[in-house]
């Protein structure tokens, strides 16, 4: 049995270190392509080695941040591996934001250095002049670039950064109540802690093959998939994005897949997904949004495979599992993982509920991040005196011990896999011409588990129509955050104090996408 916290006493906490010195063979096959093309562990090593080397070049020191958003490819997570190896902070970013959103968060995490892909340089030059980030390099999808080019002329030795435990290796932006993201600092400890407690409660091994098809600027990607099969030693089939004909075709060369619902709901309506298909798999895994009942149950009688559901978040990496051996059951989260406290509290008190009960989910543990970038009031905010991370999620735990989320504090939407505030979508809708107010909420989608729907009220004699809308916010909101359905009203419900009761609005328009 892996003890995570024994694990990491060593000298150097670096993430990096943790997962080089459980190398056993550099001969082993680390990556594949859908296309065939292998890189070793140590490909790994020497290629991470020359990137590393190439960050030092650009001026990137111990503790500085490297944001990066670029399509995913075998050199992001390299770039990622290499920014962990020179002390630095990797600061994912999501593919679809646009350059408004990008200029919040590099004005924000004030990165020494930008890598994005070559097409979007010209319109990311300003902005990264105005915060005085030192460079910017480029990667495209297909692992070219002017980051590359420069590192295959860098030697491949590099001398890793001693990190602490407490030191920071990744800060990812979460969207927040006010609008603005904030950023999740991540420290080597969370990271490493977090990996190898997963590793132990779903049984991976150097022997397991993961098809990898999500992306990886979430933490869902780049820290349960990667962090995971990389400490354990594994291989990974490593996936442009999710496409069902070609993870069905992959599916016998693999022994693992971890999903969100949208995969699932997708791949059960699959004709390759049979029993016989999936005869070499071990363990599907689905998070980052709820898991319809129905899908699971129709997954299990196509390949025999019960999807074993957890729970984490951003802030918090992994906190409860489904049990692998055991009942897998839908509609639930399982229980909390080792080492890690969780609670069920009144909101207010912060006092403990009895089984059964309703109340906030509270965390606690080696995962737990230590605040939100620069926030120091809001990360105080958020936790209670005793340690304990105050998630906003409201559940229950059942008399068999079982975490059931029942819903969320706050008006969060989580729209395939992705969080969205509805005040973000709500303050660009306002600000359109031809428009009153508006009320944005999540409703239940097949595919996405939630669909950001919007409800609008035009000003008098107004014609907007529903197109002109979404195609207004195309340009300020990143594509997931923009409403699937645009729905006018003649006025908001509100209860007696004014408030618009969004309670109201998805039960009007619960079934828009059934």
């Amino acid at each position: 049995m892996i003890d995570a916290v024994q694990d990491l006493q060593g000298p150097n906490e670096n993430l990096f270190d943790r997962i080089s010195g459980r190398i056993a063979d550099p001969a082993k096959v680390f990556l594949e392509t859908a296309g065939g093309e292998r890189m070793t562990y140590g490909d790994m090593l020497a290629a991470t080695g020359r990137i590393a080397n190439t960050l030092v070049l650009a001026g990137v020191e111990p503790g500085d941040r490297v944001a990066v958003q670029v399509e995913k490819s075998p050199e992001n997570l390299l770039l990622y591996l290499a920014t962990l190896r020179v002390g630095g902070v990797y600061l994912p970013l999501n593919t679809a934001y646009t350059l408004t959103e990008l200029e919040y968060f590099i004005g924000d995490a004030e990165p020494k250095l930008v890598v994005c892909d070559p097409a979007k340089r010209d319109g990311l030059a300003p902005i990264a002049q105005k915060h005085g980030v030192a460079s910017i390099e480029t990667l495209d999808k297909d692992g070219r670039g002017s980051l590359m080019d420069k590192a295959a002329k860098a030697p491949a030795d590099c001398a890793d950064v001693p990190r602490a435990a407490s030191d920071l290796a990744a800060i990812l932006y979460t969207s927040g109540t006010t609008g603005r993201s904030k950023g999740a600092m991540l420290t080597h400890r969370n990271l490493a802690s977090n990996a190898l407690t997963l590793i132990e409660t779903w049984r991976f091994t150097a022997n397991d093959v993961l098809l990898h098809a999500l992306p990886i600027y979430h933490t869902h990607g780049l820290f349960v998939a990667s962090n995971v099969m990389m400490l354990a030693g594994g291989t990974m089939i490593f996936l442009p994005r999710f496409d069902a004909d070609q993870v069905v075709t992959l599916l016998p060369r693999a022994t693992s897949l971890m999903g969100v619902p949208t995969f699932y709901t997708r791949l059960v309506q699959h004709p390759g997904m049979t029993r016989e298909s999936c005869a070499h798999m071990r363990l599907f895994t689905s998070g980052s949004a709820p898991l319809l009942a129905e899908t699971h149950r129709e997954f299990q009688e196509k390949t025999g495979h019960a999807i074993l559901e957890r729970y984490g978040m951003t802030e918090t990496n992994m906190n409860t599992s489904n049990p692998y051996d055991g009942d897998r059951i839908a509609g639930t989260v399982g229980f909390p993982l080792g080492g890690v406290d969780v609670r069920i509290a009144d909101p207010d008190s912060g006092k403990a509920l009895l089984q059964g009960e309703i109340g906030i989910i509270e965390v606690r543990g080696p995962n737990v991040f230590p605040g939100y970038w620069r926030l120091p009031e809001k990360t105080k905010a958020e936790f209670r005196p005793d340690g304990f991370f105050i998630t906003g999620d409201v559940g229950k735990v059942d008399e068999r011990g079982y975490i059931h989320i029942v819903g969320r504090a706050k008006d969060l939407i989580i729209t395939g896999g992705f969080n969205v505030y509805p005040i973000e979508v709500e303050g660009e809708i306002d600000a359109l011409p031809g428009v009153v107010e508006s009320a944005v909420v999540g409703c239940p989608h097949p595919d996405f588990g939630e669909g950001v729907t919007a409800v609008v009220v035009r000003t008098k004699g107004a014609t907007l129509t529903e197109k002109q809308v979404i195609d207004a916010l195309q340009v300020r909101l990143a594509k997931f955050k923009l409403p699937k359905r645009v729905i006018f009203a003649d006025d908001l419900p509100r209860n007696a104090m004014g408030k618009v009761q969004k309670n109201v609005l998805r039960d009007q328009h619960g079934k828009i996408y059934s």
